[in-house]
């Protein structure tokens, strides 16, 4: 029996296959579920995202879903952060519960307005840059969301820490 996850990672319509191959190696390494949310730009068994998942896409949690309302349907509840270059708040201030979803637009084009006005305002978040910058590679800016939850929750499950 596999643990409940610590908290939810949502892709929304990713791009990139080595980004979500990253992602899923991040998900597995920190007990986090990964949502594909559909239409991907790649299929599960390119190349290219099997190299960058290496062989732990059999040890993360990854759901596919049809549409957002699908994917909002299976995490039932969880307090969903969007994560976006206009967000409301700096992802580090922020304090995290177990089973908190952290939602991820597209590489090219971020999430869409209309999605957007699904999470609340106060829990859109951003990460900081230069400002001659438009934005961090998808799977460094889950990296860096996930690891600031997995902290605050005291890295659960973990095999050590500190």
């Amino acid at each position: 029996m596999t643990a409940p996850a610590v908290f939810h990672i949502v892709l929304y319509e990713p791009e990139i296959p080595p980004n979500t191959g990253n992602v899923i190696r991040l998900c597995a390494n920190t007990g986090a579920t990964l949502h594909l949310v559909k239409p991907l730009g790649f299929r599960l068994d390119d190349k290219s995202l099997q190299r960058s998942g290496l062989d732990y896409h059999d040890l993360a949690a990854v759901k596919v879903h049809q549409d957002f309302a699908a994917c909002l349907r299976d995490l039932d509840g969880a307090r969903l952060f969007a994560v976006e270059t206009g967000g409301a708040h700096c992802y580090s201030t922020r304090e995290y519960r177990a089973g908190d979803a952290f939602l991820f637009g597209p590489e090219t084009r971020g999430l869409p307005q209309a999605l957007l006005t699904q999470v609340a305002p106060d829990q859109t978040l951003y990460l900081p840059m230069r400002p001659q910058s438009r934005s961090i590679n998808l799977s460094n800016a889950v990296a860096l969301v996930a690891f600031e939850a997995w902290r605050q929750l005291g890295f659960s499950g973990s095999a050590r820490y500190p």
